[in-house]
């Protein structure tokens, strides 16, 4: 009777990569083996063996070098040498001079790998804000955008308008334009633009009329602040005193000082509009 086949493969000899050292009475590994063991390429094993960095501690009767467990464990401390950064001759010093302070050697590679992350931060940092800047249009950190216009600016509302207008004309225009200016640019329009806001309580407050001479010159000193950004025309002013109303952030952002400001605001925008020949009834963002 014949014994059934077994459904594992029968182990393979690999009679070329490992031998036995009867006087060490210690397993030895080859070249090829040893390199494929510890992650490196054998030529890297030839080249420490010639520089005395790694010497394998025997050989085969064949003649061909071989390395102990101990000859192993000393490339693994290279290799964890090297990763944190010292040369091949300050490894190989710390390996074999008994009286090398390894702490030493430690503690100043801990301080240059420390300066290396705060390098390397810096440099994720500064392309965050390349990122976001290319993004936004804004090249302006958060802190910079509420320092300049106001406390009451929140740097979100940038990503908001990102994600409302992204991909239409008016935001590539936007990009670019705002792209291009430095901080004291965006200085003078927050001054504009609270000028121009504090004189449209103003008249609110003395009941000027939507339509009349002074109102319509307002609506278009607005029109000419948009064009900072992008090209406004007045069906696109039209459809943003829309917005200033139905947006509770913009409503109570111009009914903050005098109730009301936002509503008066839009017929303004809209008597300004047909005034230029825009029925405001059936303006729509172009």
């Amino acid at each position: 009777m014949t014994s059934p086949p077994s459904p594992w493969p029968a182990p393979v000899r690999d009679t070329g990569a490992m031998t036995h050292d009867a006087d060490a009475d210690s397993a030895t590994l080859t070249v090829g083996r040893t390199a494929r063991l510890v992650g490196v390429s054998v030529r890297t094993l030839h080249h420490w063996d010639e520089t005395g960095l790694v010497h394998p501690s025997g050989r085969t009767p064949a003649g061909y070098r071989v390395y102990s467990g101990t000859d192993v464990s000393r490339i693994h401390r290279v290799l964890v040498y090297r990763e944190l950064g010292f040369s091949l001759a300050d490894i190989g010093q710390i390996l074999d001079d008994p009286h090398t302070d390894m702490t030493d050697h430690l503690r100043r590679q801990h301080a240059a790998l420390t300066e290396r992350i705060t390098r390397l931060q810096r440099m994720v940092d500064a392309v965050d804000h390349m990122l976001e800047a290319a993004q936004t249009g804004i090249q302006l950190t958060p802190q910079q955008q509420v320092d300049i216009f106001g406390d009451d600016w929140r740097p979100e509302w940038v990503e908001e308008a990102r994600q409302r207008w992204q991909g239409t004309t008016q935001w590539e225009q936007y990009s670019q334009r705002a792209a291009a200016l430095a901080a004291s640019d965006w200085h003078q329009v927050a001054a504009d633009t609270h000028e121009f806001e504090t004189d449209l309580t103003a008249a609110k407050r003395r009941g000027v009329a939507p339509g009349s001479a002074e109102a319509n010159a307002l609506a278009e000193r607005h029109r000419d602040l948009m064009s900072t950004y992008f090209d406004c025309t007045h069906e696109m002013q039209v459809c943003m005193g829309r917005m200033f109303v139905e947006d509770d952030g913009f409503a109570a952002h111009y009914d903050k000082d005098e109730p009301g400001v936002a509503v008066w605001f839009q017929e303004v925008l809209c008597a300004n509009a047909a005034a230029n020949g825009v029925d405001p009834h059936t303006a729509r963002w172009q």
